[in-house]
This record gives C-alpha cells, sequence and structure tokens, in this order.
C-alpha cells in the first residue's frame, strides 16, 4: 500500500437559467463560459490522460441542474452560437494587436483557445458532454456523484423534511437517468450538513458525502483520526472531512497558488475596457457591460498597473506549483502514517469552476498533478471514495455537527438581512406541497402534470444560488425574480389543484418554460 492516499473532488454545478421565451439572455451566459473555460479543458485533460494510459482518479460532482442544461438541445444551440461569436471577438483582437507585440501573441491564444473549444464541443463530443463524462466514468478514470436536485440548502429545510427527501431521491434519480446506474457518493449543497439529511440519505441508498473540516472535529464523540479518515454518522452513511491544508493551498487567493503574479488577472477583461460599439458580438443589453474571457494581463501583483500575461511563463509555474503540492502531501501522509492504522486519506474538494473560470492555469496543473502522482504511486496515490471505503470498511460512528462550508461555516451566508425575508414563503410552499401529496395519493392525466409541475416550481425555488446571491449583492434584482417567479407559480398550481382543476393551458407554459427532470414524480415530497 502507499504511505497515504489523496483524493480530489470537484464539484460542478450551475443554477438552472433556460429562457426559450428569449432570444438572447445574459444569465445563460453562465453556463456557455463554464462549457469553454472549464468542462471542456477538464473533458481535455481526462481524456488525454486515459488515451495515453495514464492511471489516475478524480470524483466529479455534476449537479441535475447542471446536467439538465449541458443536455439541453435549446441550449446546446446557444452555447455553439456563443462560441462563435467569441471566435470572431479573437479574430478582431487578433487583427486589433497585430503590430503589438506584447499583447498579440495572447490575443492568438484566445483565438486558438475558442477554436480548440469549439471543435472539442462539436466533433470530439458531439455537444454532449454528459455521455464524454458518463464514459471516463465506466472506464473507471472518474468516479462521478450527484447532488440534491436543485443544490437547495438542505439545513435551512429542516423543517419540511419531505423537501429535502425530495432535493435528494430527485437528485439521484436524475443522476440514474443521465449516467446509467444510481449514486453511490452524494454532494450536499453547499457542504450544508444538519442531522435532518442523513434519513433521507440512507433511505436513497447514498454510502458516502462530505462535510467541511469542521463538520468532522466537532462530532461527538471526537473522531480517532481527524479528517484524514472517513467516519460514519448515525444512520450508517460515510463522511468524508475536507484537508484543509490542501484546500488552502489551492483555493486561497492569498496563500494559494491562483493568487501568483504570473497567473491571469481573471478581473481585467476587455468586456469593460473596450468601447461598448467594439462589443457588439456579445449581443449584451445596450449600457450593460459582461465579461467576454478575454484578459490580456497577468495578476502582477497589488497594483492597479498590469503586467501583459506570458503563456509560457504561467504554464512553467503551474508544473512547478504542482511538484509544490505532491511535495505538500507526500510530507502530510508521512507524518500523519506514524499515527494511525492506516494508510492517511487527504480529501481535497473545490469547485470545478475554480479550474479554468477563475483559475486560468487549473486544467494545467491538475494534469500535472495527475501525472506526477501516476509517476510515484509509492508514496501518495490517488483514490476514489467508494474505493477507499471497500478497502477499510471499518469506521468510526460519530455524529457530525451542523456546518457548511460557506462564510464562518454554517448557515449565515444563506440567512441574513438581504435573504431571510424567503423562507416563510420556502416553508408554506413546503407544507402545501406535503398536502396536495396527501391530497393526491394517485393522480393522472393534467392533474398529475400540474402536481408534478408544483413540485418542480418548488425545488428551482430552494435552489441555495438565489440566497447566495442576494447575500453576496451581484444579480441581486435576477435573484429576486427567480425565487418570486418559482414561487407564484407554484401557489397558482396549488390554487387551482385545490379548486379541483388545473389550467391546461398554464400548465403547459410551466413546462415550457421549467422543464428540467422530465421524470420527476411529486409523490417523493412525501
Amino acid at each position: 500500500m502507499p504511505t497515504g492516499y489523496l483524493s480530489i473532488v470537484l464539484h460542478g454545478h450551475l443554477p438552472y437559467v433556460r429562457h426559450p421565451e428569449h432570444s438572447v439572455f445574459l444569465e445563460e451566459r453562465w453556463l456557455f463560459e463554464a462549457v469553454h473555460e472549464t468542462y471542456l479543458p477538464l473533458l481535455e485533460v481526462m481524456t488525454r490522460l486515459r488515451e495515453e494510459k495514464v492511471p489516475f482518479r478524480l470524483t466529479l460532482g455534476v449537479s441535475p441542474t447542471l446536467a439538465a442544461m449541458l443536455m439541453d438541445d435549446l441550449l446546446q444551440k446557444r452555447c455553439l452560437d456563443h462560441l462563435d461569436r467569441l471566435i470572431q471577438m479573437a479574430e478582431a483582437e487578433c487583427r486589433r494587436h497585430r503590430d503589438d507585440d506584447r499583447l498579440r501573441p495572447v490575443a492568438e491564444m484566445y483565438r486558438s483557445h475558442f477554436e480548440r473549444s469549439r471543435r472539442l464541443y462539436v466533433e470530439r463530443f458531439r455537444k454532449d458532454l454528459i455521455g464524454a463524462f458518463r464514459e471516463l466514468d465506466q472506464s473507471g478514470c472518474l468516479e462521478l456523484i450527484t447532488c440534491a436536485a436543485t443544490h437547495g440548502f438542505l439545513p435551512l429545510m429542516a423543517v419540511c423534511p419531505e423537501s429535502i427527501r425530495a432535493q435528494i431521491e430527485v437528485g439521484c434519480r436524475a443522476f440514474e437517468k443521465a449516467f446509467g446506474r444510481r449514486p453511490r457518493g452524494i454532494w450536499l449543497p453547499e457542504c450544508g450538513y444538519h442531522p435532518a439529511v442523513e434519513a433521507p440519505l440512507r433511505k436513497s441508498g447514498i454510502q458516502f458525502t462530505f462535510v467541511d473540516t469542521h463538520g468532522i472535529l466537532y462530532a461527538r464523540p471526537r473522531p480517532k483520526y481527524s479528517v484524514y479518515a472517513p467516519v460514519l454518522n448515525p444512520q450508517g452513511t460515510a463522511i468524508f472531512g475536507r484537508d484543509t491544508e490542501s484546500a488552502k493551498q489551492v483555493w486561497s487567493a492569498v496563500e494559494g497558488y491562483p493568487g501568483d503574479a504570473w497567473y491571469r488577472e481573471f478581473y481585467r477583461d476587455i468586456g469593460f475596457d473596450l468601447p461598448e460599439s467594439e462589443l457588439s458580438l456579445l449581443q449584451n443589453p445596450p449600457g450593460v457591460r459582461t465579461a467576454t474571457g478575454i484578459k490580456y494581463y497577468r495578476i502582477t501583483g497589488k497594483t492597479d498597473e498590469k503586467a501583459p500575461y506570458e503563456p509560457h511563463r504561467a504554464a512553467e509555474q503551474a508544473r512547478s506549483h504542482a511538484g509544490n503540492f505532491l511535495f505538500n502531501r507526500e510530507r502530510q501522509v508521512e507524518y500523519l502514517a506514524g499515527a494511525m492504522d492506516r494508510p492517511p486519506l487527504l480529501v481535497a474538494p473545490y469547485d470545478a469552476e475554480l479550474f479554468g473560470h477563475w483559475w486560468y492555469e487549473g486544467p494545467q496543473w491538475l494534469e500535472h498533478v495527475l501525472r506526477q502522482l501516476a509517476g510515484s504511486p509509492e508514496k501518495v496515490q490517488m483514490t476514489a471514495l467508494s474505493e477507499y471505503l471497500a478497502r477499510h470498511p471499518k469506521l468510526q460512528r460519530v455524529m457530525p455537527c451542523l456546518s457548511s462550508w460557506g462564510w464562518k461555516g454554517y448557515n449565515e451566508m444563506w440567512l441574513q438581512g438581504s435573504n431571510a425575508w424567503i423562507y416563510r414563503h420556502l416553508h408554506r410552499a413546503s407544507w402545501r406541497m406535503t398536502e396536495m401529496v396527501r391530497r393526491y395519493p394517485q393522480a393522472g392525466g393534467w392533474t398529475l402534470k400540474a402536481l408534478n409541475q408544483a413540485l418542480r416550481e418548488l425545488l428551482l425555488a430552494q435552489a441555495s444560488d438565489w440566497a447566495f446571491i442576494m447575500g453576496t449583492g451581484t444579480v441581486v434584482a435576477y435573484a429576486h425574480d427567480r425565487t418570486r417567479q418559482h414561487l407564484a407559480r407554484f401557489n397558482r398550481l396549488y390554487h387551482q389543484l385545490t379548486l379541483g382543476a388545473a389550467d391546461q393551458s398554464y400548465v403547459a407554459d410551466c413546462e415550457s418554460k421549467d422543464n428540467c427532470f422530465p421524470e420527476i414524480d411529486y409523490r417523493l415530497h412525501a
């Protein structure tokens, strides 16, 4: 056996944003950016390693809303249109900087990147990224896990246990539909843990999940091996804790790798530098500026004067930082191994969009890490979490504490002055959904469609993203609108069903706008 194990876990999620009623909708770009900046680069790295027979094991959580959008025909077409516009913008930038020896190579890099992304999306993966992930999962390189249906923050649903059950089971069924098997693991949204999640996890057959470090450190009784071995919760689900050292080295913009002076500066974008007249390809609403993904400068330092980005120097740093990361993991497991009766496990969970979107060089760094790990497996070896559980099934049983990986570690990010107003409405809707399940234990026809749509609207209203956006103060108006719209649709369906008949045209209109989870069953909210 190796001295210790490392498990890198990537959490892929976006809120469900699909607006067929508009020809262009600004927030749909969240998906398009994620596709060409994160998921295509990650798939390119993983498929290249598999073809070169470089052994690796990664864990990737794909939220049901992200999967639904990646499989949606309308959004696939719009994503391709967006890539075509980026290629045209990059070509215009190459012409603009043809006489600038500092910025021309960067402009040419973006043109090449966008063209490669288009080839990957259309020719290599045929717009079916879910199919590509499924193939990697079946080959044993990647272990896919699910998430709650719409990434609802479960600790704040404890007063509505039926909603927790529906969020988890709908998520499991959506995963099974997309990937052809039941999920073994689940990413609890925002790593939000509460005792109320334990029975639903058990009922859905989930083998393991994750909490932030303090969720295990403050467990009762205290875990013998801290976060370096999984524990069992009272219902028998394995709980993995986040390793703080590996997290800080990659997450922290101050102490971590992404803040290095040679890496690309995320916030300096031509979408804010160029005159609006030169950004017409983006199809922005008048007076609205957004990032394009074309960024010419490196972080440089804490100064407004930024030096031009140098791709080759940044690539060298990614290789160097990968070596540093593994050196530290080797020292870490050597230190821990002497105090444990099994190889220590370092669980390193990150948001998938850190790699490529926020940290442009992240996919390069990850490839170097995986290649270097494959070259020296006797010290630190990659493992899937289900494999570790199979090797070491004897685990300590504890009661993890309420926790999240959000600001301050508990619920405050999703329950503060800016967003507390939503919960009385969400809870009332949850209780009304349970009431409808009792009233209609078996339904058919348009009543069935209306009930299923009511649950769909409730789940979409519960997405943690809306409360998070309100808390951060970014696109607050959109988060308000989405919360109100889904609740309004839910309440209208509820009142129609209370009166005994659903309005067929209204149900059909709701279905056309919010069409995720086509196999949803309203009785899961019971």
